[in-house]
Parts: structure tokens; sequence; C-alpha cells
């Protein structure tokens, strides 16, 4: 039997020069090391692009790709950021006879302490065939300095240490270019017919709270106005904010609600695939009832 354990990582970085060297560290450290990792950095104006460049000195399984000087925007660039990042890597590997299985999607501001993380990622992917997409469990450092679970459902992902199975990155068609772009794939994965979980066993440091690189506040306004862009059924996007509001701080439900329904009155930008559209409008619904009534009466 083949054991498919070959991977490729892709990192886009803006301004990462207190998180990255962290980050480099600890994967260099990995059980299993990758066949290419590929940085791209959207137009950075602090010390990052020599580490970068450190690093490919460093490392033989290095490169990069840069993008010219922009503002920190985490829309629908970051994804055009991380399309260009993996159109790179794919064309490269093609060029020089590297062999993939997996794909990883790495955000720069993420410690690995665990020295086995894509290891194990990996053991769960031969471990089921059907398997597409998978992550671990995200941890930060809360307000007391304790590490604590970001605790998020187990059939979701997190975008910012997503490992993909190469078969089902082809059937996708690549990156999309969309707000939350990895929902947007985890969807269409989904639809497909793939599997797509989260092993909360397997733990991963994230320096800072997920979409908070300009600000909590800043953060949860954007998760609604994402929220708006993939067609959120109103009664969820509700939900969502009720269940923001019983987090510490209690404003940040409000902040969702607010970027959901003043991109609604302004009438903005919406995504024009009907499948994704169909999805977080009604089947979501079903998605959420049938996650929490399984979880509750132990069905699988």
């Amino acid at each position: 039997m083949v054991i498919m354990n070959r991977y490729i990582i892709i990192t886009p970085c803006k301004n990462e020069e207190k998180d990255l060297p962290n980050l480099i560290e600890s994967l260099a450290k990995q059980s299993i090391i990758p066949e290419l990792w590929t940085f791209v950095d959207d137009g950075s104006t602090d010390k990052t692009p020599e580490i970068i460049q450190d690093t490919k000195n460093k490392y033989k399984w290095v490169e990069s790709v840069c993008l010219k000087v922009g503002p920190r925007d985490l829309t629908i660039h970051i994804s055009e950021v991380i399309k260009t990042c993996f159109d790179f890597a794919k064309n490269f590997c093609k060029e020089h006879n590297i062999i993939y299985d997996y794909i990883v999607f790495l955000d720069a501001d993420m410690v690995i302490q665990d020295k086995e993380f894509f290891e194990k990622l990996i053991i769960e992917f031969q471990k089921d065939e059907h398997l597409g997409i998978a992550s671990g469990e995200i941890q930060y450092q809360n307000v007391r300095g304790k590490l604590q679970d970001t605790k998020f459902r187990h059939d979701t992902i997190s975008g910012g240490e997503m490992m993909c199975r190469k078969e089902c990155i082809e059937v996708l068609g690549g990156v999309p270019i969309s707000h939350a772009w990895e929902s947007v794939m985890r969807v269409k994965a989904i639809l497909n017919g793939w599997k797509v979980k989260r092993f909360n066993e397997i733990k991963i440091i994230h320096s800072r709270e997920t979409g908070s690189v300009e600000g909590l506040k800043r953060g949860y306004y954007l998760k609604g106005t994402t929220a708006y862009y993939l067609y959120l059924n109103p009664f969820v996007a509700v939900g969502k904010g009720i269940i923001y509001s019983h987090k510490r701080p209690h404003y940040l439900g409000i902040e969702f609600l607010f970027g959901y329904f003043n991109s609604w009155i302004r009438r903005k930008e919406r995504t024009n695939d009907e499948q994704i559209r169909k999805y977080y409008y009604w089947h979501i619904i079903n998605e959420i009832f049938q996650y929490y009534f399984n979880n509750k009466y132990g069905r699988t």
C-alpha cells in the first residue's frame, strides 16, 4: 500500500514580523516536513520580506510570491491573495516534479507546539478516503493568559490551518474568489460528497483570536458583512448575534448584527453562486438543527 503523506503549505503574510519567526521555527520541527512551503507576501511594509528570504536561504523547500503594497483587506482580496499563492505552488510543483497528496492553508500567526500536528491530520485522511477537508482545534490565549479552545462545531473547519485532500480541491476547482473562501470550500466539498471534519484533539495555537487582526470590533463587523454576502438566513444571523453577545466583550454580537444589517440596508454585493445562496439561506437551518439534535441524543 502506498502511504500518502506528502503535503505542501500555502501561507499568506502581511506585516507578520512578530509572529512569523515562531511559526517557521515550530514548523521546521514537524515530524513530516512539507514538500513545498510557499509564502505570499501581500505587500508587507515591515521585516516580513526579509524573514521570508532568510527562510528560503535556510530551507530548500521554501518559495515565495510578492505582491504590491496595499492596505490590509480581509474580504474578497484575501481569497485572491491565497489563490495567487496556490496557483503558483501548483505550477511550481508541476514544473519541478514535486508530488503531493494534501494542501495545507496555514496562517502566519500560528504556532505548532505539537510536533506531530500534520502527521496526525494525515493519519485521519488515511483512515477515511472520503475525508476531503480537515483541521485541528485552534487555541488562543484568553484575557487571563491561559490557552482556550475556540470550541467550534466538529463539522466545520478552521481556514487558518486546514488541510485538503488534493483530489478534493481539484474537484472544487481550486480556491474560490469570495468572502469567507474557506467556508465556501467547505460547502462545495460537502455538496460534492466529501466529508469535512474538525479534530478537536489535534491542537494548534493562534497568537490572537481568529479575525481579530484589526481588532475584535472590526473583526465581528466583518463577520456580519460576510454573513450577508453569503446569503445567511436572517433568523440564523440574529441567533448568531445573540450567541456572540454572551461572550466578552458583549458588544461583539451587536457589531456582528450591525455588519449584517448595515450591508442589508445598503444593498451591498452578495454572492451570485446559486449553490452557496441556497445552502446558507435554507440548508444551514437543517444542518444546525441536525448537528445539535444528534449531539444531544448521541446519534451519528
